[in-house]
């Protein structure tokens, strides 16, 4: 689940979809948000997220490197990972009805307005509170959702590489705090962006979870039909060729005008992004990747409903 939610384009409830625990995770989440506290439901839940949050913190460095610095390449997967789970959600909302159509022409709305927002499509800029919790709140809410996943909505949101840089910042201070010479400076802006972020997971998965999961009971055609929206018009903020460009002198950045030497300060990260022409090869590379996400995802999908089957 860890993994998934890393990767944009996996759903962290497919995983768990696929290893056969998912019922029983929704069930201990009613439960304790609900304030009851069955010693199988925290064991439940301490050995999912726990083993989640030990995955994100040690590969959170290593993914926001390759996202960076190998941006058409991850952007390709990360397509093909996305549209693979538009056969999960399609088996469970058929038959097709108005309501269906209307709730994914509503998704499809509610993505191109999120790609279009400033920060939207995955561009450089810094963090921000408010964007950080609800980034927070959003990646909690889908998390726990078949096909859909919570880093593909961080990615929209812009905060995909703020948040895992600050995931590796944090791991930094740990480590440092082991070797008994903490990094108070390292640590402190490692939680001026993971403090938000948990704010805001906890409301969604206290809230917003809750929220969707009554959409489903009492208008399931409708919902599922935004997620099936949702999940096609992901790709819109996935163009994959496209590339950070270092900032020159006089570059708006974030309101303000910079200067030399504020532009040479600025990290990978938050080079503004610009679309180039693919090379033939490039643009071969990218059809293989994003038919291999499809690939995984299909696969991951596959062991789910064979996981399911055994236990019915």
């Amino acid at each position: 689940m860890g993994l998934a939610n890393l990767v944009p384009g996996i759903s962290g409830g497919t995983m768990l979809l696929a290893t056969g625990v998912y019922p029983a995770f929704i069930a201990a989440i009613a439960e304790v948000t609900t304030l009851r506290f069955r010693p199988r439901s925290l064991v439940l839940l301490a050995a999912v997220g726990g083993a989640a949050a030990l995955a994100i913190l040690l590969l959170a460095g290593p993914t926001k490197a390759l996202v960076v610095g190998h941006r058409w390449v991850m952007y390709s997967l990360f397509i093909g990972l996305t549209l693979g789970g538009v056969p999960l959600v399609w088996r469970l909302a058929r038959p097709a009805t108005p309501g269906l159509w209307a709730g994914a022409a509503a998704g499809l709305v509610v993505m191109s307005l999120m790609v279009a927002a400033p920060g939207g499509g995955g561009g450089g800029g810094g963090p921000d509170n408010v964007r950080l919790a609800l980034s927070g709140a959003a990646g909690a809410a889908a998390m726990i959702l078949p096909g859909i996943s919570g880093g593909y909505l961080l990615l929209l949101l812009g905060q995909y590489v703020p948040i895992l840089g600050a995931i590796d910042q944090l791991k930094g201070a740990l480590l440092s705090a082991a070797d008994g010479a903490l990094d108070t400076a390292l640590l402190g802006e490692a939680m001026a962006v993971v403090v938000p972020v948990g704010l805001g997971v906890v409301v969604g998965i206290v809230g917003i979870s809750n929220l969707l999961r009554f959409a489903l009971r009492r208008f399931e055609k409708a919902t599922l039909g935004l997620l099936l929206g949702l999940l096609v018009g992901a790709v819109l903020g996935l163009w994959p060729f496209q590339e950070g460009v270092p900032p020159a002198a006089g570059t708006v950045h974030e309101g303000s005008v910079l200067s030399a030497e504020a532009a040479a300060a600025l990290e990978p990260e938050e080079w503004p992004l610009r679309r180039f022409t693919p090379q033939p090869g490039q643009a071969l590379g990218a059809a293989a990747l994003i038919l291999l996400g499809l690939g995984v995802t299909s696969a991951i999908d596959r062991l789910g409903r064979v996981g399911t089957a055994d236990e019915g």
